[in-house]
């Protein structure tokens, strides 16, 4: 729909000369949730694969977990006053015999910071919702080597279209454990680019994915890796520090964590048994 970015005029000061000029931003706009014509959240986001991010969102919500699950996502006519459709609302549709939770202004959405949710009730939540588990025996298939690590933060970064004209998205990217890239998303907020990423797997079929890496700009907070594990993903690596509550949510569940993602520095949080690490370097 072309509204990804957006122009507005900004004085530039540069050097003590004032100039004036139009700069692009990044796109915010409010995007409605509906669960079978029922109001169920409100997201701010960058405009541009809401269904993916619907159905990503009711993925972290343990409401969904195959495309089979799913009838259809549609936008709502008439969401403005003149009756134009704004495309900012979007309806889901769950196929027959899927269970549709409760409904009210009194339920918990965990999947928010500010949920009211923490510690070990945070943890709970995750855990009972969660369909599949993280493999965590010493013997996991999954492996992934410091190097391969180092290098997706440049890929990430390299694969970032829309922050080159804008520099205020973030940016999800999922990959093999052999660093390619599968695929990204931008979002003006980390946990939207999350949904996006796990709504389109969903659509195509692909959940759980138990054989890939995400990778998200900025930190990785406990939403992050509750998302991550939701979706059966094994490592989420972050760029930047985890959350506390991060942290324990990847002990819980066996996610390998990986923080300060920065050239070849990491620190590994949790699940270190899928880091390739050589075995003298690891007791050293």
């Amino acid at each position: 729909m072309g509204r990804v970015t957006a122009r507005r005029r900004v004085i530039r000061i540069r050097d003590g000369a004032v100039s004036s000029r139009p700069d692009t931003l990044v796109a915010e706009e409010p995007l409605e949730i509906r669960l079978g014509g029922k109001p169920l959240a409100i997201t701010m986001r960058t405009p541009g694969d809401d269904f993916a991010l619907a159905a990503g969102f009711l993925v972290s919500e343990g409401v969904l977990a195959s495309a089979g699950e799913l009838a259809n996502i549609v936008y709502c006519a008439g969401a403005t006053e003149d009756g134009e459709n704004s495309y900012n609302v979007v309806d889901v549709r769950l196929a027959d015999g899927v269970a549709v939770p409760d409904i009210s202004l009194e339920r918990n959405v965990y999947t928010t910071s500010s949920c009211g949710l923490c510690g070990k009730a945070s943890l709970d939540a995750v855990r009972t919702s969660a369909r599949w588990s993280l493999d965590t025996s010493p013997d996991t298939p999954v492996r992934i080597a410091p190097a391969v690590l180092s290098a997706l933060p440049d890929r990430l970064r390299a694969a970032q279209r829309v922050f080159e004209r804008t520099g205020g998205l973030h940016a999800a990217a999922l990959f093999t454990t052999d660093g390619e890239l599968l695929d990204i998303r931008e979002d003006v907020g980390r946990h939207n680019a999350v949904d996006k990423i796990v709504g389109r797997a969903l659509q195509q079929g692909q959940l759980p994915l138990s054989s890939c890496v995400l990778m998200v700009s900025g930190r990785a907070s406990f939403e992050l890796a509750q998302k991550a594990v939701m979706a059966g993903i094994p490592v989420l690596a972050a760029v930047s520090a985890p959350s506390s509550l991060a942290v324990d949510l990847a002990v819980e569940t066996g996610l390998t964590l990986v923080g300060f993602l920065r050239g070849s520095s990491m620190n590994v949080y949790a699940g270190e048994h899928r880091i390739a690490l050589d075995a003298a370097a690891a007791t050293g």
